[in-house]
């Protein structure tokens, strides 16, 4: 059984190895990832990891594994933000306030799938305009749900979360190892 991980994401290879998977090959799925109108974030998450599991080409007897990780505040779903000062816009928003993470993983083999959603709370402090700034600098927000990368230097600007940290980052470990036990992965 080969595993085909559906994403370009580095912390989703490296969240794998922490469950000692390597996989087999790695072909991101090229979607549309625009939101419907009206949307709400969760089906919105679901629904874009699903595609992803779909888009991916691979024998019948494959394992595709997808993901996607969406922030929402309220009903307003967060993307990655196409530009520094729409980076700046989210994590002003972000400042000061909960809002919520939420990852979605998709596991396909042949006509089979496999699903879970992680929902998990987050709050950011206040973000002074050094902060941010200083943030931008950095390119970190780049590619990243938000405009945030928890795991890196963002990570100072989160003194609470509750849920999943694995998820938050990308994938939720405990959720996508039950999902490949489920499929009879085995690593």
């Amino acid at each position: 059984m080969r595993l085909i991980l559906g994403s370009a994401s580095p912390r989703r290879l490296e969240l794998l190895a922490q469950l000692g998977i390597v996989p087999d090959a790695v072909r991101p799925a090229d979607i549309d990832e625009t939101p419907a109108k009206a949307e709400l974030p969760r089906p919105y998450c679901a629904r874009m990891a699903l595609e992803k599991a779909r888009a991916v080409r691979a024998a019948a007897d494959d394992l595709v594994l997808c993901a996607d990780t969406t922030v929402a505040v309220g009903r307003r779903i967060l993307g990655k933000p196409e530009s520094a000062t729409e980076a700046a816009q989210f994590l002003t928003l972000l400042g000061g306030r909960r809002h919520s993470v939420i990852t979605a993983v998709a596991l396909k083999c042949g006509d089979r799938i496999w699903t879970r959603e992680v929902v998990t709370a987050v709050k950011m402090k206040r973000l002074s305009d050094n902060e941010i700034n200083g943030y931008l600098a950095s390119d970190e927000w780049r590619g990243k749900a938000g405009g945030y990368g928890i795991q890196g230097r963002a990570g100072a600007f989160i003194p609470w979360l509750s849920g999943s940290f694995s998820a938050v980052v990308g994938l939720p470990l405990a959720e996508t190892a039950a999902l490949l036990a489920a499929a009879g992965y085995r690593a």
